[in-house]
């Protein structure tokens, strides 16, 4: 970057070391958060308790982002409560003028009061906007939050919200910070009261979105430490390069096209941006956006100006040196797109989303600034490297010529009306119900389930698609090539709601797609195939939460005339613990869903009332794409050893 951006970088990122009392503005009361908490951190079951641990480390990122935090310290500890210490300024300590108590007590029990208000605290922050601490607190069975700051330490407690005590000096120090620990108000019998249904956090979630937060933030150390087990584990995530390095993780198991991602950070209008791109030999588009460190899964301004950009730099460029010839078309953002993985971050002062929840980035001023600054970048790192370039828009061109090719081919697999439903799929077994929010289709392995499953589903919801033998692992191939595959286009016909960038849920014709295979390993490679098919080509499916999977038993278990269904080996034992082994029960183990009768499907793995299904929704999207990479990928060894870190997890395998 050049010096004057140096100098505008430092102005947007800075601000006043001046963080004290006046800094911290009061908009409204906490009373609500324990009655409507799902309107402050989404819901009250595992997602929102991890919403928890977000809220008060996006506190900790909002300081590094104004230059004064170098180093996270999350911890599990194994009394269930988590402590997240900083090395910031520290709250602010004095009385506020107008509520005359301490900054940090009103930070932490008043709703919307921080230094994110215009009140010169921050310039750029995430989180939202100023709730989280107080949120957290409100939520929590028991809060402490301990300042170091003015050559003391400060510590108050809190108990759902109200403090304990004033806050008082319990020590010295030679450091700065804010270290804040707090346990979830769990619900439970001897709690009724209780906020959350689960306290346990899962070390993966948490990870994934700290080592996210560390490489959007490069230099800031995240250090996340788990104390629960008897040989606690702990991460290290400090990421110089930070979005070079993103891409690189998340291209780790693929074949990339150049070594080193593109890659340009730069001011303008006060908004700076950051950005890398990486062509792979994945047939996938993975471009990530963010505003302030927050997702936005559905883009927004930052995303139309990058995608405007890269279209007309690389079209730009096959033209001018003749790689696309003049009676050729121009390439589509989609045929660019295609194998390229990107992270764009943006951050600035107030950012506008169209969402309460913050899925899409409105700020219009963004879409200009994002476009400019990547199309500068990688026009002259095309100039630079020509055979690199050459070799983007080669791809690209064949990425257009499949494209074509699969226009084509969905023409055949394009829904027909409802007077031309004889174009459905001739061995699907249709409902007769035409709302598809009543309706469900269960995909099935094999003619012998598939008539057991005909003949004991329920006709007016539940439709049954057999399929033959396993599809195509599309991981591997373009779309073109996918739907050369008879099942899945026995599978786009009968869901008839298109794929790829045609997809339109609205044409959805079941609001229910359960993948119902076999309780053995090779069931389990067809559905993986299957979820593959759908993550790859019909993301929305799996996005929205229409796919599920089936749970058949693994056995019958019975003893006189009683019979109870046990879908896996810890339930077996337990339950011949409690009906005894002598005289020894009759146990059936299913190897297939053919060797169940139509009631015993039914009864068991079909009938609303008695099943239990899986339903699929991928709670982190990069990590879905790197899992589905690394298993249906053709990189063996990481996938080797993927299996070989898991193996303790699987506890019964059919050899």
């Amino acid at each position: 970057m050049t010096e004057g951006m140096d100098l505008e970088l430092e102005q947007v990122t800075a601000v006043t070391a001046d963080y004290g009392e006046e800094q911290i503005q009061v908009l409204e009361g906490l009373e609500a958060v324990r009655k409507r908490p799902g309107m402050y951190i989404g819901s009250t079951d595992a997602r929102g308790l991890h919403h928890l641990v977000y809220e008060i480390v996006d506190n900790s990122v909002d300081e590094a982002l104004a230059g004064y935090c170098h180093q996270i310290n999350v911890t599990l500890n194994a009394d269930g409560s988590v402590t997240v210490m900083d090395d910031g300024r520290g709250f602010p300590v004095g009385m506020h003028p107008k509520m005359h108590r301490p900054a940090v007590e009103v930070c932490l029990t008043i709703l919307h009061a921080g230094g994110k208000f215009g009140g010169g605290g921050y310039k750029v922050s995430g989180g939202l906007h100023g709730v989280g601490a107080s949120v957290v607190n409100a939520l929590s069975s028991h809060f402490t939050v301990t300042v170091y700051q003015n050559g003391q330490i400060y510590q108050q407690e809190y108990a759902r919200g109200k403090y304990l005590y004033d806050l008082k000096v319990i020590g010295t120090t030679d450091r700065t910070g804010t270290t804040i620990q707090f346990w979830p108000d769990v619900r439970s019998e001897e709690n009724p009261e209780g906020i959350f249904e689960t306290g346990e956090f899962e070390y993966d979630t948490l990870r994934n979105r700290l080592r996210e937060m560390a490489f959007l933030n490069k230099g800031v150390r995240i250090i996340f430490r788990d104390e629960r087990r008897e040989e606690p584990k702990e991460n290290d995530f400090c990421y110089e390069g930070g979005l070079k390095e993103f891409v690189k993780f998340l291209n780790q198991h693929k074949q990339v096209l150049f070594p080193e991602p593109i890659y340009t950070e730069g001011i303008k209008d006060g908004i700076l941006v950051e950005m890398a791109m990486q062509y792979n030999d994945s047939y996938a588009e993975n471009v990530y956006t963010f505003a302030n460190n927050i997702a936005t899964p559905d883009g927004g301004t930052h995303l139309q100006g990058f995608n405007t950009a890269v279209t007309r730099a690389i079209n730009d460029y096959g033209r001018r040196y003749k790689i696309l010839k003049d009676n050729e078309p121009n390439l589509k953002g989609e045929d660019i797109r295609e194998s390229l993985t990107a992270i764009v971050s943006i951050k600035m002062e107030d950012p506008q989303f169209e969402s309460q929840t913050k899925s899409k980035l409105g700020s219009g001023q963004v879409r200009g600034v994002v476009d400019a600054l990547v199309s500068e970048e990688l026009t002259t790192y095309l100039e630079e490297n020509p055979s690199v370039a050459r070799a983007i828009v080669n791809r690209c061109v064949d990425a257009q010529r499949a494209r074509e090719a699969a226009r084509k081919a969905r023409e055949a697999t394009r829904r027909k009306t409802v007077l031309e439903s004889a174009s459905l799929p001739g061995k699907l077994a249709d409902c007769s119900e035409r709302d598809p929010s009543k309706c469900e289709i269960f995909m099935v392995e094999g003619d012998s389930a598939g008539g057991s499953a005909k003949g004991g589903r329920d006709s007016k919801t539940q439709a049954i698609l057999p399929l033959r033998g396993k599809i195509l692992n599309v991981e591997k191939v373009r779309l073109d090539r996918a739907l050369e595959n008879a099942e899945i286009r026995a599978m786009i016909t009968a869901f008839g709601c298109g794929f790829g960038d045609q997809f339109d849920e609205s044409k959805l014709r079941y609001h229910r797609i359960v993948c119902m295979t076999d309780a053995d390993v090779d069931g389990a490679h067809i559905r993986i195939l299957l979820l593959t098919f759908f993550y790859r080509f019909m993301r929305p499916l799996v996005e929205k939460g229409y796919v599920y999977a089936a749970m058949p038993p693994l056995y019958k278990v019975t003893k006189g005339k009683t019979s109870r269904y046990v879908y896996d080996d810890d339930e077996l034992n337990r339950l011949l613990d409690e009906i005894g082994r002598d005289p020894k029960p009759d146990i059936q183990r299913y190897k297939g869903l053919g060797e169940m009768s139509a009631q015993q499907l039914w009864d068991t793995t079909m009938n609303p009332e008695t099943r239990m299904m899986m339903q699929i929704t991928p709670e982190d999207a990069m990590e879905a794409d790197r899992l589905f990479t690394l298993l249906m990928g053709d990189d063996v060894e990481p996938r080797k050893q993927f299996i070989q870190e898991n193996s303790d997890l699987v506890k019964d395998l059919d050899v």
